[in-house]
C-alpha cells in the first residue's frame, strides 16, 4: 500500500513538475516575442491622395496618381517587412482617409495621416507621391524635406541619391525643401518621394510598369536603409 501511494506521489510530482515547465516555457517565450516585436524599428509609408482625391493623372493613360502611389506603396512595405522592420500604412485601399464625404475632406484625410504618425512613433515617414509640371519634358523622381530638419534632410538626400542612379532617367537632382503638411504636421525624420512625372509621357509609361515599381522600391529602400543604418550606428547600436 506504502508502495503504491510512493508511486502515485511520484507521478503527480512528475506530472507538475512537467506541466509547471511547459507554462514557464511558453510564458519566456511569449515575452521574448512580444519583446522582439516591440523593438522593430518602426515605419510608416504614406501612399499619397486616395478615395475622391486622386492626385494628379497621367497624360495619355489617365491613370489616377492615387492608383500608382499605393501601388509603390506596397511593394516598398514587402522591403521593409522582410528586413524586419515594422510597417505602419497609413492607406492601405483606394479609400481616402476622411470617413464621411462631408464637410473639408483634405484637411479631414491629411489630420488622419498626422495622427497614425503621431501614435506610431516611427523612425521614417516615407510619402509616396507622382509629380507633375507645366513643362511635359520634365523628368524623374524628386524628394522633399521639411526645413530644419537635418534628419529629414538626411533620408531625403539618401534616397534621392539612389534614385538618381536609375538607368532610366540617370538625373543629377538634389533632394528640396518643401513647405507640406505631411513633413511639418509632426517631428519625425520625413521625405516625400515624386516618383516621376506623370505630365511626361516617358516617365508615365515606366511608372506603369511593375517591373519599373520595383525598382523604384528597391532604390527607396535601400537609400532609407542607408539612413537607419547611419541613425543606428550613430546612437552605438547594432542592427
Amino acid at each position: 500500500m506504502f508502495l503504491k501511494n510512493r508511486k502515485t506521489l511520484i507521478s503527480l510530482v512528475l506530472i507538475i513538475t512537467f506541466l509547471t515547465f511547459i507554462f514557464c516555457f511558453y510564458s519566456i517565450a511569449k515575452v521574448s516575442v512580444e519583446s522582439l516585436s516591440e523593438s522593430k524599428i518602426k515605419v510608416v509609408l504614406d501612399a499619397g491622395h486616395g478615395g475622391v482625391d486622386g492626385g494628379v493623372s497621367g497624360v495619355k493613360s489617365k491613370v489616377k496618381e492615387s492608383e500608382l502611389n499605393l501601388k509603390v506603396a506596397f511593394l516598398l512595405q514587402k522591403r521593409f517587412i522582410a528586413g524586419g522592420y515594422e510597417v505602419i500604412m497609413t492607406r492601405e485601399s483606394s479609400a481616402g482617409l476622411y470617413g464621411l464625404a462631408v464637410g473639408n475632406l483634405k484637411k479631414k484625410d491629411m489630420e488622419a495621416r498626422r495622427k497614425i504618425i503621431e501614435k506610431s512613433a516611427p523612425a521614417i515617414v516615407i510619402s509616396i507621391h507622382m509629380n507633375k509640371f507645366s513643362s511635359s519634358s520634365r523628368r524623374g523622381a524628386q524628394v522633399f524635406y521639411k526645413k530644419n530638419s537635418a534628419e529629414g534632410k538626411n533620408l531625403a538626400e539618401m534616397i534621392q541619391y539612389k534614385l538618381n542612379g536609375l538607368d532610366e532617367w540617370k538625373r543629377d537632382y538634389s533632394a528640396l525643401m518643401g513647405d507640406y503638411y505631411i513633413l511639418n504636421s509632426h517631428t519625425y525624420p520625413a521625405c516625400i518621394v515624386e516618383c516621376g512625372f506623370l505630365s511626361n509621357e516617358e516617365d508615365e509609361k515606366l511608372l506603369l510598369t511593375e517591373s519599373f515599381r520595383e525598382k523604384l522600391a528597391d532604390s527607396i529602400y535601400d537609400g532609407a536603409i542607408s539612413f537607419l543604418t547611419e541613425q543606428t550606428f550613430m546612437q552605438g547600436e547594432t542592427i
